[in-house]
C-alpha cells in the first residue's frame, strides 16, 4: 500500500512537471510564431528580394526540400561538435582543478590561458588546415579550442572560490582533504563550473562551422559558405535554423546533467518552481 502510494505520488508529481512545463513552453512557442509571421508580412509589404532576405516559408521550404542533404552535413557538423566539446571537457575540468591548487600553474599557466582565450579562434583555423589538411581531427580542434578555455577558466573560479568560513568548518568536524573535497569543495564549485560549460555548448558550433569555412568539404558550415556564393540566402536560412537546433541539443543535453547533479541549488530549484 505505502509503495502504491509512493508511486502514485511519484506520477503525480511528473505528470505536473510536465503539465507545467507545457504551460511556461506555450509563451515562447507564441512568441516565436508570431515573430516569423511579422517577418513574413513584411517581406511581401515591403517587396524584400530574396537575395537580400528571404521570407520564412522559404527557407522552412527548402529545410524540408533539401533535408537529406542537410541532414547528412548535420551529422559531419554534429560529430565534429560533440568531439570538440567532449574533448574539451574531459580535459578543461581536471586541469581547472590542477591549476586551481597549484600556486605554481596558477601564476604561470593561468595568464597564459586567459591570453589565449583573447585570441579569436578563426585565427587558427588556417594554421589547422596548413597542419591536418581537411580532416576531421581539423574540426575537432578548432572546437575544442572554442570550449575548452571557457571551461577551464570557469573551473579554475570554480575551485577556488569556496567560502573561507564552509572550509573552516568542515576541516572543525575532523573531516580531511579527501573528504572535505567531496563532501564540500566540489559541490560548491560545480555551478560556476556548469557556467563554463554550458557556455562552451553555446559556443561549439561555432567553432565546427567556422573550421568548415576554412577549411571543409562537407559539414553545415560547407554548405552555407557554398549557398551564401549563390545567393541563395533560403538555403544559408535553412541551414542556420539546422544549426541552431544542433546547438539546442547540446545545451540542453548540458542542462540536464546539470539538473542530475546539483538539484539542490537555487538555480536548480527555481527552474524547478517554475515548472521546467
Amino acid at each position: 500500500m505505502t509503495a502504491t502510494i509512493a508511486m502514485s505520488r511519484k506520477n503525480g508529481d511528473g505528470s505536473s512537471r510536465l503539465l507545467g512545463w507545457l504551460h511556461e513552453a506555450w509563451l515562447p512557442v507564441v512568441f516565436v510564431a508570431a515573430l516569423f509571421g511579422i517577418w513574413e508580412a513584411c517581406i511581401h509589404l515591403f517587396d524584400i528580394q530574396p537575395y537580400m532576405l528571404p521570407a520564412p516559408s522559404s527557407f522552412f521550404y527548402q529545410l524540408g526540400f533539401r533535408f537529406d542533404r542537410i541532414w547528412d552535413y548535420t551529422l559531419v557538423t554534429g560529430g565534429e561538435t560533440l568531439a570538440g566539446f567532449l574533448v574539451a571537457v574531459a580535459l578543461g575540468v581536471p586541469l581547472s582543478l590542477i591549476v586551481a591548487f597549484s600556486w605554481v600553474l596558477r601564476r604561470t599557466f593561468y595568464p597564459l590561458a586567459v591570453t589565449l582565450e583573447m585570441i579569436p579562434k578563426i585565427a587558427f583555423a588556417p594554421i589547422m588546415v596548413s597542419w591536418l589538411g581537411f580532416a576531421f581531427s581539423g574540426k575537432v580542434v578548432i572546437v575544442f579550442m572554442v570550449c575548452f578555455f571557457p571551461i577551464l577558466l570557469n573551473g579554475i573560479l570554480a575551485f577556488t572560490s569556496l567560502s573561507e568560513d564552509l572550509l573552516r568548518f568542515s576541516q572543525s568536524t575532523g573531516a580531511g582533504a579527501v573528504r572535505t573535497f567531496v563532501k564540500v569543495r566540489l559541490p560548491a564549485a560545480l555551478p560556476q563550473l556548469f557556467v563554463g560549460i554550458k557556455g562552451a555548448a553555446v559556443n561549439a558550433t561555432v567553432g565546427a562551422t567556422v573550421s568548415e569555412w576554412v577549411g571543409g568539404d562537407a559539414g553545415l558550415g560547407y554548405y552555407i559558405q557554398i549557398a551564401s556564393g549563390e545567393l541563395r540566402m533560403d538555403i544559408a536560412f535553412a541551414i542556420m535554423i539546422m544549426l541552431a537546433l544542433v546547438g539546442l541539443a547540446l545545451f540542453f543535453a548540458v542542462v540536464l546533467v546539470e539538473r542530475a547533479l546539483i538539484p539542490w541549488h537555487i538555480s536548480q530549484r527555481t527552474i524547478a518552481g517554475a515548472g521546467l
